[in-house]
């Protein structure tokens, strides 16, 4: 570690590349030779105009985007997607599918109930307190979209392959796994991530639309809730969040130049996941929450035999340097967020620091 740094396994605001941290220290008080921090940088300058230019340019280079997408910053978080996607694409008429597989599915499901739009749920894990992901979903065949999860942080499941809609656009929330793995676009007609989880801090969610769907949306709606204007002005038509566009920016160029791009990001995250799982899995003293073939590469669920050891797990954890293992507060247990920031150093702390005490407690 550097500078008395934890190893950080936080699910949100979460790690962030230490290179990305140093380039930001660097450059903090003198931006590119401006004189002013990125922070002080008029979004209408030319200093500007190259962050977020370079950071839609990376992003369409990482997912391999043509033309059709346009990458989008919007404030809010991926909460407020939850209502933008149905007032942008849900007429009177039309209807949307939904699958719940955990608290983030449920939020988007409420704020489409909220806005009296009609929506079906398809599939849902619930039966078993949301520890899979559900296979086989039968979708509507007049679906304006069909709404997904791709990672679920409280529950620690992801969709390791996106289901066949038919033709029907996904309308995806990414926040915990966008540019962790290759994505066949073809199959996405939105998808939105906030930042804090896996791309920047918080306070910027990245939407990347396709002009289809773009061109579908409602424009009777208030300026700032429709997807349009933020197309139609590069994310500038009101003073976009800079230093999170910045930092999102910079992770970017981390992936794309340090990692050497989404594929091999894909293998270091693998790397580290079966790692951790397979240390998991060959104790009786720990166990995983998700089931197996929905076990989550973003996010590794599990518990101890019982809430007093694992509130001590936290506390011993945290003084050996190793943050943000408590559970979500509506499950309990215990999490660790292994993120694209992550390193392969940290997850090996954390195992050693899981045997010794298991020997400890056991």
């Amino acid at each position: 570690m550097t500078d008395q740094r934890i190893f950080n396994f936080n699910a949100g605001p979460a790690a962030l590349p230490l290179q990305v941290l140093e380039k930001i220290q660097a450059s903090f008080l003198n931006f590119n030779q401006s004189g002013m921090s990125i922070t002080e940088v008029s979004h209408r300058s030319s200093y500007f105009d190259d962050v977020i230019n370079d950071a839609v340019d990376r992003a369409k280079r990482l997912l391999k985007l043509d033309d059709r997408f346009h990458v989008l910053f919007i404030q809010g978080g991926a909460s407020l997607q939850f209502a933008m996607i149905p007032m942008n694409f849900l007429s009177e008429s039309d209807t949307a599918d939904y699958v719940n597989t955990g608290t983030w599915s449920t939020k988007a499901i409420k704020e489409a109930e909220i806005l009296k739009k009609n929506y079906t749920v398809v599939a849902s894990s619930e039966d078993k307190n949301f520890s899979y992901i559900p296979k086989n979903i039968e979708f509507s065949n007049d679906a304006k979209y069909v709404h997904l999860t791709s990672n679920n942080t409280i529950k620690g499941t992801q969709f390791h392959e996106f289901p066949d809609t038919n033709g029907i656009p996904i309308v995806c929330d990414m926040s915990s796994d966008i540019f962790s793995r290759p994505l066949d676009m073809e199959k996405f007609g939105l998808i939105y991530a906030g930042a804090q989880k896996n791309l920047g801090p918080s306070g910027t969610c990245m939407v990347i639309i396709r002009q289809d769907m773009l061109d579908m949306a409602n424009v009777d709606l208030p300026s700032m809730l429709k997807y349009s204007t933020y197309a139609s002005k590069n994310s500038m038509y009101n003073t976009p969040p800079c230093f999170g566009v910045y930092t999102i920016d910079l992770v970017l160029k981390w992936i794309e130049e340090e990692m050497g791009g989404i594929e091999k990001m894909e293998e270091y995250n693998i790397k580290k996941a079966d790692l951790l799982y397979d240390f998991i899995d060959s104790s009786s003293f720990y166990r995983t929450t998700a089931e197996k073939d929905s076990k989550s590469l973003m996010n590794v669920t599990f518990r101890l035999p019982g809430e007093e050891l694992e509130k001590l797990f936290v506390v011993k954890a945290t003084e050996k340097g190793l943050g943000g293992l408590k559970g979500h507060r509506s499950v309990g247990g215990c999490r660790a967020s292994i993120y694209n920031a992550t390193t392969m150093e940290g997850i090996n702390a954390l195992i050693q620091f899981m045997e010794s005490f298991e020997k400890e407690n056991k």
